[in-house]
């Protein structure tokens, strides 16, 4: 059985994955890193967490427990200062080795696995919302007018992550829907430079507090964009297209690793538009997380993976 370290493991990110490993039958918990917790119990994190996991310990103590995976789940600046164990997986969580064009991108792999599978042992785990732009628009890229997609984004307040800030204070959050970093996100240029050409993106703050929506908006070519969509994941687990009529809605891929992807078209405009669901915490974050891992480790591509079930 592979033996996996979690570093930054106090965070949502952390805690998601955590979870994700503990359901996992080949992966087991050899290290808890977190330098606010080290010392405490797991039971620390969550009163869930019993005494057969290990304690929390500094995030370096746990990066040197010998892991055959870790998962990286800290700031964008702590992971681009961190020093990856020599023949070691690492799963990147955060921003820090996304770009090609950045000093800490250097040998990592920017991996969706329906897109881009990993390769080598350094994976940079995408963006929320690029995934979900990216699962939408990848596959029908060269089948749209490049020159004008707009992406909506919608995320629940746990996409801010678990430090407090006045943005994501119940006060702001709660009965408000609010548009944020317009212009200058993130996960823009992620998606620029996955697709090849950059796209109007503008991201807003729902009142929930996990899931994720995109609404893409495209000019098509003519080809059949559905029958791309549909082929891009016919053997896929995890990304659903759905059938003509039903919807993506949050509630159904909240608490899950799963995508659902919707395509419509607006015979006014004459554009299409391509709707994607899913949890920023999992096939956002965490999930993906895991399912690059197992690819890299060669196990089954969705073994802890949340895909099952029927949830209210």
């Amino acid at each position: 059985m592979a033996v996996a370290a979690i570093i930054g493991a106090s965070g949502y990110s952390g805690q998601e994955t955590l979870d994700r490993v503990l359901r996992h039958p080949e992966l087991e918990v050899v290290a808890l890193g977190s330098d606010s917790l080290a010392g405490e119990a797991a039971s620390a994190l969550d009163l869930r967490l019993n005494g057969s996991l290990p304690a929390f310990v500094p995030n370096a103590e746990a990066l040197a427990a010998g892991a055959d995976v870790v998962f990286l789940c800290v700031s964008n600046d702590r992971a681009a200062a961190f020093e990856p164990p020599a023949d070691t997986i690492v799963v990147d969580l955060s921003g820090a080795h996304r770009l090609a064009g950045s000093e800490a991108a250097g040998a990592w792999s920017y991996s969706i696995p329906e897109l881009f599978p990993p390769t080598g042992n350094l994976i940079a785990n995408p963006g929320c919302y690029a995934t979900a732009a990216l699962l939408s628009l990848a596959p029908i890229a060269g089948a749209i007018d490049t020159t004008s997609v707009v992406v909506d984004g919608k995320s629940g307040v746990s996409g801010a992550g678990r430090e407090l800030k006045a943005s994501s204070h119940a006060g702001f959050v709660l009965e408000n829907v609010s548009p944020y970093r317009v212009g200058k996100h993130q996960h823009a240029p992620e998606i620029a430079q996955a697709l090849g050409f950059p796209v109007c993106f503008v991201p807003h703050l729902l009142p929930v507090r996990r899931g994720l929506l995109t609404t893409c908006y495209v000019q098509p070519l003519g080809d059949d964009l559905r029958a791309l969509l549909e082929d891009a994941y016919s053997a896929s687990d995890v990304v659903r297209v759905l059938p003509e009529g039903a919807d993506p809605e949050l509630a159904r891929v909240q608490h899950t690793d799963g995508a659902e992807i919707a395509l419509y078209d607006d015979p006014v405009s004459g554009r299409a538009i391509v709707i994607c669901a899913l949890d920023n915490l999992g096939k956002g974050a965490a999930g993906q997380a895991v399912q690059n891992a197992n690819l890299a480790l060669g196990l089954e591509e969705t073994a802890g993976l949340r895909l099952t079930g029927v949830l209210v």
